[in-house]
């Protein structure tokens, strides 16, 4: 009786609906994040901004998205090399990647505390001076 009553057709229809309302709720929200990320426009403008996109939201995002796309794309990207600039500082503090005459005194530390034996201490010599 569920079959007769729901055609494949109209799951379809109410699966692209769905689709619709999801890639629809993406832009909405893409454009609200870059209208609080810019720096280049007071408060009052985001706010005129974001009533335009409320009150009227398809027209308020396609006038949105025609007039600031080139903005849009250059606060992505500069956001993403933030990203990746802050992603490369942290993997690189915590590399350790030093000076090798710090690298070696400090296990000639470990070797004079006998913590390493002399063959990892010029294990570690020979490793901090290749690099």
């Amino acid at each position: 009786m569920l079959a007769t009553s729901y055609p494949l057709l109209e799951v379809f229809w109410t699966m692209l609906i769905f689709f619709g309302f999801i890639v629809w709720l993406w832009i909405l929200f893409t454009v609200f994040a870059d209208i609080f990320r810019r720096r280049d426009i007071s408060g009052w403008a985001k706010a005129a901004w974001i009533a335009f996109v409320v009150l009227l939201p398809y027209l308020g995002v396609f006038v949105y998205l025609i007039s600031e796309h080139d903005g849009m794309a250059q606060r992505a990207a500069d956001q993403r090399k933030g990203a990746e600039a802050q992603a490369a500082e942290y993997v690189r503090s915590v590399a350790g990647q030093g000076d090798p005459a710090e690298e070696i005194s400090k296990a000639k530390s470990l070797l004079d505390q006998k913590a390493i034996t002399e063959a990892e201490f010029d294990r570690i010599k020979q490793h901090a001076l290749a690099t």
